[in-house]
């Protein structure tokens, strides 16, 4: 996952406006939270990073761990953001 730190030599971001299907931004209104990204703005960005510079090979370990993960999911061994500040009374 990548932050924004990396905006641009310059460090200056711009506005565009991007029209999206309503089930592709359903999609990404249920991804980017899941995901561990701090706003959906910050995963299209690197949605776009990685279509203009594809990310590099994963790890061999890499892999292990996102194939874990998604047998943990699909198992509902895991839980989201959301449920767990119910859990713990945590307001936003």
């Amino acid at each position: 996952m990548s932050t924004d730190s990396d905006a641009g030599t310059d460090g200056e971001m711009e506005k565009i406006n991007v029209r999206v299907p309503k089930n592709l931004l359903a999609a990404i209104d249920d991804a980017w939270e899941e995901r561990g990204y701090a706003s959906k703005s910050e995963f299209i960005r690197d949605a776009l990073r990685d279509a203009v510079e594809p990310p590099t090979q994963l790890s061999e370990e890499a892999l292990e761990h996102l194939a874990e993960s998604r047998e943990q999911r699909e198992a509902g061994e895991t839980v989201s953001q959301d449920d767990v500040k119910d859990r713990l009374g945590i307001d936003d």
